[in-house]
């Protein structure tokens, strides 16, 4: 018999099944979003229902002729405390919305029975976690977008900055993250359950990074943990891109530390990714619900 030839690409994945297959991950998980009218009717609820208990108590502090502002002013050099909150939670809402639907993308396409197939196909797996953040990135800009327009309308919120800016500071903090998101999938699907994980996460952003009140009230090694946080630059960047009219000035330091701390969970997600799929070779994790 004759040895039969084969090429030493069969079974390699090249860049443009890479493409193909993260469109169509793109195309399912947007099928999927918008098969439940529930979830798109939330981006208008949620935006409003989650800062209010905090802007409540802020007005309540304040005093009643608002006398308590001056000091909040002080610490912030602004006087929009409705809008510095609603910024806040708003960063706070997209870290923990990606940790939870793109830290879990591989997780619950293993629950359908769909990962362990896809994993066998001789395409780039990375592009099954990529394909999973694009559409989800795509419904946090519709969120955001409705959210500015809901404090706007409702709440009287005066956006004094550029529409630009804040923008570019999305575009900054998108590398770091959703490497943080990638680097919480890889660990997830080999860990099974990580939903203390999630909660220790945004529990850390929610008290560091100065969600509903300024960084200068910390204690001093508050604020040095804070600073090792990418979540305190991209809400002191996005509060000064769109409640100040500080322009460039304002966000050029937080710009450069999102862009280093971009880099480092970048190559962190990835590299944990590698890890994860070198070990399910080895121990046939992914075949394990």
């Amino acid at each position: 018999m004759s040895q039969l030839s084969v090429p030493s690409s069969l079974g390699r994945p090249g860049a443009l099944g890479g493409l193909r297959a993260t469109w169509a991950v793109i195309r399912r998980e947007w099928t999927i979003f918008i098969r439940y009218p529930s979830w798109i009717i939330s981006m208008f609820i949620w935006p409003i229902i989650f800062p209010l208990g905090y802007i409540f108590t802020a007005r309540a502090l304040s005093g009643v002729d608002g006398s308590g502002l001056a000091t909040f002013q002080q610490n912030t050099g602004l006087t929009e405390y409705v809008g510095y909150m609603a910024v806040g939670t708003m960063i706070w809402m997209w870290q923990n919305i990606v940790l939870w639907q793109v830290g879990y993308a591989l997780r619950n396409e293993q629950m359908r029975g769909t990962l362990e197939s896809n994993w066998l196909s001789p395409t780039a797996r990375f592009s099954y976690l990529f394909g999973a953040s694009v559409p989800q990135l795509i419904s946090v800009l519709m969120l955001m977008t409705v959210a500015g327009l809901e404090y706007a309308l409702l709440f009287g919120v005066k956006f004094h900055g550029s529409l630009w800016l804040a923008a570019l500071v999305m575009l900054a903090a998108v590398p770091s993250v959703y490497g943080l998101g990638f680097a919480f999938a890889s660990v997830v699907i080999t860990a099974k359950e990580a939903n203390a994980f999630v909660f220790l996460a945004r529990g850390i952003v929610m008290v560091f990074c100065g969600v509903t009140y300024p960084l200068a009230i910390q204690p001093q090694w508050m604020q040095d943990v804070a600073a090792w946080l990418p979540q305190t630059y991209v809400i002191h960047a996005m509060r000064s891109a769109a409640l100040s009219t500080d322009g460039w000035a304002g966000i050029a330091r937080d710009l450069g530390m999102l862009l280093l701390f971009g880099l480092f969970w970048l190559a962190a997600g990835y590299a944990l990714f590698l890890w994860m799929e070198r070990r399910a070779r080895v121990t046939g994790a992914i075949g394990q619900y």
